[in-house]
């Protein structure tokens, strides 16, 4: 059958021919008799997909050798405590916050530490970014915490802020769950960088952390050991079962980026993708889409209908021609088209084609 284009923000899409091979070897991986689901985390078998998922991963994103790559468990939420457990000391920590994601991270990380919000795009309804120099930075602060792309209201970091720029050495940290692998990372910038698979990479289960070898060993007493970075980092991810399914996927769609040309590619199909939508919204005279220009997200975009009453009907349409899943958060409202990696280019012209037709039918 011909699949439908899902918008979903995740768990989103997949590439169909990571879904073909995962059926594929599903009763039986390479030989061995056994599916990935049904495998010893320590045997052989499974240990080499996890090292093959990482090599790759490591390749993909030219992660530094001084970077610690973990699989871990719990989703981007988990990591919003595991971060100041492991970085804070104690002490301070700085938020940026852009959207309800930055929100979140600051409201948890405050059970840990002295959480201070050093600059914040409320009062702006989550639009724009706050210039760096604008930002109020905590000299004490162990750490500096930024969301780089705010899936829920269409925000995205276009580049990283150079805190030694901005006079603090803490450390950066960045939540790039709904970007990682879309776009190339400066390491130079980055302490750690933490992702929420099931956006670009794979299905739910497996949280992918980044870490430079300096942060381990700071871990709060109270943090628990299959969440202390050096431990984990220490036992290969392996201190207890990992999602096993869920890292083995990523280490197909680890392939398959590869397959595709890599990071920049995948960078330059995105900005494809999202210029052909953002071209549509903004010359439509119908649709409207409320983020700055200077900070649009490639992967989350946000729009709205000129009257909310045409907001079912035109989820209704949409569904009959096979796309999927563009209901806004319930937070923001509206519409959101979700274009991460494995959104073919077909999808976004599709959805613009459908969009056009709506606006001439109901305008």
């Amino acid at each position: 059958m011909k699949r439908p284009y899902n918008f979903s923000a995740g768990p989103a899409t997949l590439p169909p021919e990571v879904l073909e091979q995962a059926a594929a070897e599903m009763l039986d991986w390479h030989g061995s008799g056994m599916g990935v689901m049904e495998m010893s985390h320590r045997g052989r078998e499974f240990t080499s997909i996890r090292d093959q998922a990482e090599a790759d991963l490591r390749e993909l994103m030219a992660v530094p050798a001084h970077f610690k790559v973990l699989f871990m468990q719990g989703g981007g939420l988990a990591q919003n405590a595991i971060v100041p457990m492991n970085l804070s000391r104690g002490g301070a920590a700085d938020f940026v916050v852009t959207g309800s994601w930055s929100q979140k991270s600051h409201k948890e990380a405050k059970r840990y530490c002295t959480a201070h919000v050093a600059a914040s795009n409320d009062a702006d309804r989550h639009t724009r970014i706050p210039a760096p120099e604008s930002w109020k930075l905590d000299a004490k602060a162990a750490y500096v915490h930024l969301c780089t792309n705010e899936t829920i209201h269409g925000v995205e970091f276009q580049s990283l802020p150079d805190l030694k720029a901005l006079g603090s050495d803490a450390a950066l940290v960045i939540d790039c769950s709904s970007h990682i692998a879309t776009r190339p990372i400066d390491w130079s910038r980055v302490g750690l960088a933490f992702a929420g698979a099931q956006k670009n990479i794979g299905p739910s289960g497996v949280t992918i952390v980044f870490v430079r070898e300096d942060l381990l060993g700071h871990a709060l007493p109270v943090c628990p050991s299959v969440f202390d970075y050096k431990v984990v980092a220490d036992n290969d991810s392996m201190l207890n079962t990992p999602p096993t399914y869920a890292i083995y996927i990523a280490g197909l769609v680890f392939q398959w980026l590869k397959r595709q040309g890599g990071i920049a590619a995948m960078e330059q199909r995105n900005v494809t993708k999202a210029q052909l939508v953002y071209d549509y919204v903004d010359t439509s005279g119908y649709y409207r889409n409320e983020v700055d220009k200077s900070c649009r997200s490639r992967m989350n975009i946000p729009f709205f209908l000129p009257d909310d009453k045409l907001n079912d009907a035109f989820l209704a349409g949409a569904k009959e021609r096979g796309l999927l899943q563009l209901k806004g958060h319930k937070s923001v409202g509206g519409m959101r088209a979700s274009l991460y990696n494995a959104m073919p280019l077909a999808g976004a012209q599709a959805l613009v084609d459908y969009m056009r037709e709506f606006a001439a039918r109901h305008g």
